[in-house]
């Protein structure tokens, strides 16, 4: 007869928990978003995303200096230009915000990886991701035309420093655009980290307000996945895959862990999570009323992205999870 099994034995003690601890959640893992504005010394709060802030770029040198200390191996910048037009001019142009930005992080941080954020809405007067049809209240983005811009938005982007780029507008073929755009200005070992899986999410309402890009009229649904899809995000995958990503993204990342899992699966690239901003601020809310322990449930958060098959983990709580692992 064998002995009964007792699996609370291996859990008896905090270190031979830890020893037997199947998923580890590490600073390597981190990326920390941050939001260039023009000026200088400006360090602006977003309402609705308590702990973070529109930065000037002086003050993003601050920051990413701090992310460095902490052992965070990188940021991702987003940028809200001065000016906005319907071809998202401060998106490719040599001097736009997160260009600056990248430039000048990389002159203070050499050893701090700099990804850029490859997309037109924030640069938009409409608020959408690309080129629209004249007179077109729908959102509908035209696709092609778009391609264009994003490859010289990327181009620009790996010009002023920028590590990896990074495409989240979810336009059919933009990574071979891209891919195209950076091999032909001789950045072939820039990579690209393609937002694979996206979809049209409510939980992106905070950041709307961060990178002031809420859409003018219409909405995304026509370029960002359906939340009720899984089987369309294995092929968003393959067909970046195919095109030439490097690393793949799923965004939202709590309520799409089962995506994360399939592409996990499916791919034997890098995956990424993006644990976004409604996911942020409702911790963060519920926090502030005590209604939960902040520090548990961000780390309990951070690893199940991990254990869903996240090597890497772009969230707001980073720095605050790097201290909570020294």
């Amino acid at each position: 007869m064998f002995p009964i099994q007792r699996p609370r034995r291996l859990r008896s003690h905090p270190q031979l928990r830890r020893m037997v601890r199947e998923t580890v959640l590490t600073t390597s893992d981190l990326i920390y978003p941050l939001f260039a504005v023009p000026g200088t010394g400006i360090a602006k709060e977003v309402k609705s995303m308590p702990g973070v802030y529109q930065l000037s770029v002086d003050k993003i040198v601050e920051d990413a200096k701090e992310v460095y200390d902490l052992g965070i191996p990188g940021i991702i910048l987003f940028g809200i230009p001065e000016d906005k037009d319907t071809d998202a001019t401060g998106a490719w142009h040599d001097c736009g915000i997160v260009q600056k930005a990248a430039t000048a992080v990389k002159e203070a941080v050499p050893d701090l990886i700099v990804v850029a954020d490859t997309c037109l809405c924030e640069y938009t007067s409409h608020g959408h991701c690309g080129y629209l049809q004249v007179g077109d209240l729908s959102g509908r983005v035209l696709n092609d035309p778009t391609l264009e811009l994003l490859k010289k938005t990327a181009v620009s982007q790996a010009k002023a420093g920028a590590d990896i780029i990074a495409p989240s507008g979810m336009m059919d073929g933009f990574v071979q655009a891209i891919r195209a755009g950076l091999d032909e200005a001789g950045f072939q070992d820039t990579p690209i980290l393609s937002y694979a899986a996206k979809y049209a999410s409510a939980y992106y309402g905070p950041f709307r307000d961060a990178a002031e890009s809420t859409p003018q009229f219409g909405d995304r649904r026509t370029y960002q996945m359906d939340p009720g899809n899984a089987r369309e995000a294995i092929k968003e995958i393959e067909l970046d895959i195919a095109e030439g990503a490097d690393m793949l993204m799923v965004k939202p990342a709590l309520a799409y862990m089962d995506i994360i899992w399939r592409v996990k699966e499916a791919s034997n690239l890098p995956v990424a999570a993006y644990n976004v901003s409604g996911e942020y601020s409702m911790i963060k809310a519920a926090a502030l009323n005590g209604w939960i322990d902040e520090e548990r449930v961000v780390m309990e958060t951070l690893t199940s992205f991990k254990r869903a098959g996240a090597d890497l983990i772009l969230t707001y709580h980073a720095k605050d999870a790097a201290r909570w692992l020294r």
